[in-house]
Order: C-alpha cells, then sequence, then structure tokens
C-alpha cells in the first residue's frame, strides 16, 4: 500500500509516542492536517497564534524530556513560530516544527508569502533543511528527530506545498528514532580533582540547577558530606524546594542575602547542572569546580578550576566515596540562620494584615501601595497554599517570576516552568496550554503578569476549545512592573510601562472560562478554592498593588538612590 509524505511523517511520530501536533491549518499543511484528521493517537490542537503552539510544544518538550512537535504554514504562519522555537532552544528542549513553503517550482521566484526559511531559521535550529523529494525520506526525518535530542534543540524540516502528498516509493522503511543519548560518564582524573579541592576546603557553597533535579538525593548526600549550603537556581527549584535544610534559595536579583552571602563568602563552590548566567553573583576569589552533562557549557559563565563533564547523578554517586565528612557545620548554620530571618520578613509581608503589623508597615503601605490595592506576595502565598502538591506552575518574565521564586514552594511533585533562559514576554499561559494537554487530570497554574497575557490573549480560548482547565492566574497591577523597577532603580522617571487594561475576568467570560475579578485580599482564599474546584479553564483577575518593590538580596546605595529619585521625578511631574 502506498503512503504519502505526510502520511509518512504523521505515522513515525505516533509511533514515536507523539500525542499532540500544534499550530494553525493552512495550504502547504493540509496533507499533513489530512494525515493527522485520520490518526487516532496524535490530537492536532489550532491554536489562535503560531507563536503559542511553539511555547506549548517546547513545555511539553521540557516536561517530557519527548520531541514537541508544531506546524506553520507558508511565509507568514512559519515566522510566527519564531519567538517560541527560540525559547525551546535557550531551554534545551527537543522540539521539531514542520513548515510550509512555497510550491518547489515557484521557490526563488519571489512567490506570495515566500520566505527563505532556511535562512529564516539558522540561528534558531541545530537541523534545518527542505524536503524536496520523496526520496529523501525517512532519512531526513530521521536525522532531524535525532538531532533534536541529541543536541536538545530544534529541528526544522520545511515541506513545500506540492511535496507533502507526493507518494513515497514502494518499500520505503518506516522512520526509526534513535534513542535518547546515554549519560556521560565522568572521567577518573576530573573526580580525583574535584574530590581533592573539596576536602581541602574550608566553606564550600553548592550551586546546584535544573540539570541535577532528577539526582536530588545524590546531591542532598553530597551537602551533608560537605556540610554546604545549597543555592538553588530558578529553574532548580523543581528539584530542591521542599524538606531540604540545605537550601539557602535562589540566587540572582530574585534572591535573597542568604544565598548572595553563600556565594560570595565560600572559599569552594560546587556547580551542579546549572549555566547560571549572571557573571556578578559569582565568587570573586574561590576555586570553581563545574559539573555539567554538556561540557559546553562549563567555564562559558565563570572561570573553573576543576570541570567535571558527565552526567550530575553519575558524577556525585562517584564523588561522594571520596569525600571526606565536614564536621564543621559553622558556615552552613551562619547561612541557614540569615535564609531563615529573611524567610520569616518574606512571610510578614505575605501576610494579608502585614498593613497592621506595626509603625513600618503603615509607613510602607501609605507610601507604596495607597490605594490599598491587594499585595503581590499576598496573591503568590495564596496560591501556594491552595495549590495542590502535584500542580504544574507556569510563570511570565518579570515580577509574576519574582514572585513565584520567593513565595511558591515547589515541594511534592510540582514543577515549574518558564521563560527562565530567553526571558520572553507572554510565555506562561501557552506553556500552561502545553503542560496541561499532557494531562488534562493534573493541576496547571499560568501565573501570569497582564502585559503578558494580553499579548497572546485569543489563545485563552483555545483552552475552552480543547477542554484544557488550566487555571490562570493573573497580577493585574495595570504595568509593566518589571521595567517601571528597572526605570527606577536607574533614577528614571517611569515612562511607558503604564498599562490600560479591560476587566480580565468579563473578557475571560465572553470566551467562554469560568472567571473572577478580585480586588480584596479577604475574598482571595474562597477565589481560590473556587478556582481550583470548577470543571474547566479559570482566569482569576486579581487587582495588584503596581509599586510594590522586590528588593535585591544586597542592594546597592545607587539603587536606593535612583529609585529616591524616580519616585521625586513622578511627584513632581504628576503635580
Amino acid at each position: 500500500m502506498s503512503t504519502t509524505v505526510a502520511r509518512h511523517v504523521i505515522d513515525a511520530l505516533a509511533d514515536h509516542g507523539v500525542t499532540q501536533i500544534w499550530g494553525v491549518v493552512g495550504d502547504a499543511l493540509n496533507p499533513f492536517t489530512d494525515s493527522i484528521r485520520t490518526e487516532d493517537r496524535v490530537e492536532w490542537v489550532g491554536v489562535r497564534h503560531e507563536e503559542v503552539g511553539a511555547f506549548a510544544a517546547a513545555a511539553q518538550a521540557q516536561l517530557t524530556g519527548r520531541i514537541g512537535v508544531v506546524m506553520g504554514t507558508v511565509g507568514p504562519g512559519s515566522l510566527h513560530l519564531i519567538n517560541g522555537l527560540y525559547d525551546a532552544k535557550k531551554s534545551h528542549a527537543p522540539v521539531l516544527a514542520i513548515c510550509g513553503q512555497v510550491p518547489t517550482e515557484e521557490i526563488g521566484t519571489d512567490y506570495f508569502q515566500e520566505v527563505h526559511n532556511d535562512r529564516v531559521f539558522d540561528d534558531v535550529a541545530v537541523w534545518n533543511q527542505t524536503l524536496t523529494s520523496p526520496d529523501q525520506l525517512p532519512q531526513m526525518l530521521v536525522q532531524g528527530v535525532n538531532a533534536a535530542y541529541a543536541q536538545r534543540g530544534v529541528a526544522v524540516l520545511t515541506v513545500p506545498g506540492n511535496v507533502g502528498e507526493l507518494e513515497l516509493p514502494k518499500g520505503t522503511r518506516p522512520a526509526a528514532f534513535a534513542a535518547e543519548p546515554a549519560a556521560t560518564q565522568p572521567s577518573e582524573e576530573a573526580l580525583a580533582a574535584a574530590a581533592s579541592a573539596l576536602d581541602n576546603a574550608k566553606k564550600v557553597t553548592m550551586l546546584v540547577g535544573r540539570g541535577a533535579e532528577h539526582s536530588r538525593n545524590d546531591a542532598l548526600a553530597v551537602a551533608e558530606r560537605l556540610a554546604a549550603p545549597m543555592v538553588v537556581t530558578l529553574k532548580g527549584k523543581t528539584g530542591f524546594d521542599g524538606d531540604n535544610r540545605f537550601n539557602v534559595g535562589q540566587a540572582g536579583l530574585l534572591g535573597n542575602p542568604a544565598a548572595a552571602d553563600a556565594l560570595k563568602d565560600c572559599d569552594v563552590l560546587l556547580m551542579v547542572g546549572t549555566d547560571f548566567p549572571y557573571r556578578d553573583f559569582y565568587p570573586a576569589d574561590a576555586t570553581v569546580i563545574q559539573i555539567d552533562q554538556a561540557a559546553t557549557h562549563i567555564g562559558r559563565r565563570v572561570g573553573v578550576d576543576v570541570a567535571v563533564a558527565g552526567d550530575a547523578g553519575e558524577a556525585l554517586r562517584e564523588l561522594l566515596p571520596r569525600l571526606a565528612a565536614h564536621d564543621d557545620t559553622g558556615f552552613l548554620d551562619k547561612t541557614r540562620s540569615t535564609y531563615d530571618d529573611w524567610r520569616e520578613r518574606q512571610d510578614n509581608i505575605a501576610d494579608p494584615d502585614y498593613e497592621d503589623s506595626g509603625v513600618v508597615a503603615k509607613v510602607r503601605s501609605a507610601l507604596e501601595n495607597p490605594d490599598d490595592r491587594i499585595r503581590p506576595e499576598v496573591l503568590a502565598a495564596a496560591v501556594d497554599r491552595h495549590a495542590p502538591d502535584n500542580t504544574i506552575f507556569t510563570s511570565d518574565t518579570g515580577m509574576s517570576t519574582t514572585w513565584a521564586a520567593r513565595f511558591i514552594e515547589m515541594r511534592g511533585e510540582r514543577e515549574l516552568l518558564g521563560s527562565f533562559n530567553l526571558g520572553s514576554m507572554a510565555n506562561a499561559m501557552p506553556q500552561a496550554l502545553g503542560a496541561q494537554a499532557l494531562d488534562r487530570e493534573r493541576p496547571v497554574v499560568s501565573l501570569s503578569g497582564d502585559g503578558g497575557l494580553m499579548m497572546l490573549l485569543g489563545d485563552l480560548r483555545t483552552a475552552v476549545s480543547y477542554r484544557l482547565p488550566v487555571v490562570v492566574v493573573v497580577f493585574d497591577n495595570a504595568s509593566l512592573g518589571m521595567v517601571q523597577l528597572e526605570q527606577q532603580e536607574g533614577g528614571i522617571a517611569s515612562y511607558g510601562t503604564t498599562l490600560d487594561n479591560p476587566d480580565f475576568a468579563a473578557v475571560a467570560a465572553a470566551l467562554g472560562l469560568h472567571s473572577r475579578r478580585v480586588e480584596d485580599a479577604d475574598d482571595l482564599d474562597g477565589a481560590l478554592e473556587w478556582a481550583f474546584a470548577q470543571d474547566g479553564p479559570v482566569v482569576l483577575d486579581v487587582v495588584t498593588n503596581p509599586n510594590e518593590v522586590a528588593v535585591p538580596p544586597h542592594p546597592k546605595v545607587s539603587q536606593a538612590w535612583g529609585y529616591a529619585v524616580a519616585k521625586v521625578t513622578e511627584a513632581v511631574e504628576s503635580r
């Protein structure tokens, strides 16, 4: 029995376990979508904007480690994929993008909607080819998917509009994709050097990231042996939040004084499964040991004294028996005490009755929250209380991520996704759709900024159309909060950051979602209980204070002075 190019591709992906393909239909994709229509193992999720499909497919790839698939038709349809595909690239997520192209005889004639896909996707893709003949299958498809797996990135397969419906030669073998690459074994020499440096250290700090999340027990055992505080990157929260007595939280501008001190004061830094990008937060004089599966990541952020290329779990298990126990717990105890004190202050701020807790709180409230709006810390803490322990959280870039980092704990089976490497706006809701499509029974919460949600607002309807019961919590502060804070810290009056928002609850209701608008902190608990009890997608529009300040771990005088100057400037201008 003969088969077409499109049929062969869809059958191969279904055999491999792909259960959803995301995109917007279009002429060049018609043979593919028709093949999906008759393939019961694969669900077509037709989004309103291709960028949403790319974010959703990448989210699925990050959660499962398996290939995510998205499609875009000729020209503009494929161009709309770019931002979501760049997020996949930066997140090291294996994604296959099938892109339409004008018919082969029209390529190079400046035909209607023609775009040079090979050039457009050259930077974002680890593999990027155009299929022009059925004879190129299955090899070309296999190469693309295998490259996406091997290099943890994006493969782009471009198919001209007249090629998808062509029949394959009889006897063409079905595509078979390679298994994921085996874990890399660290070298004996590197392990010996790492053990020597750690045994001679007085104060060791561990910096752990997502690459170590599946090696939690091994990392905790090494921390125990070394009496080492553990600084956890934002992407590492999934593996190392909750019931971890070594955890001192995040570093960077989202972090806290304990993590900053743990990095600044150590004499040996042990990095495990992280490519933490912010160079200013690394120690100046410490010996640095870096364990990473990707050898190309070692040493590109900070100078490394001992490079251990290999799987995090394998390296930690090999390292542990070589390490002498560090009996002096003073460094760990000091940083943990600092962390506990900071956490107590954060918990106080997240208390709905904070404004009534003392003179300082009342003065702060009068200056920063004169309209008595809900503080975002209160909202994030309430979400943390009510979300089940198997919730997948997605977070928009900006202040939503700040509040997620500080107030939502990744305990139990919770997971956290965001655009943490690309830093795109509008990622949270699309990623939540992708996560929810994997398992419609598992709770999924999108922590959406109002600016991010408005960018791709139309795809709220996708949640309704495909019965994806996401809970979209909107931090509705009528501003681009992170940009506003950056301007103020630089001594610049806020400009261009104010948003003229609609009533998101009313908009969501018109789109067919369950929705509520919350303007009083006393109503938050009831609203969240209601949201998690609904059968279907929910939007919770929470009006929050736009002037809440997320103080960095050790604020500089210049930052405080800049903020003061900016506020004075705003006051003068407002008069």
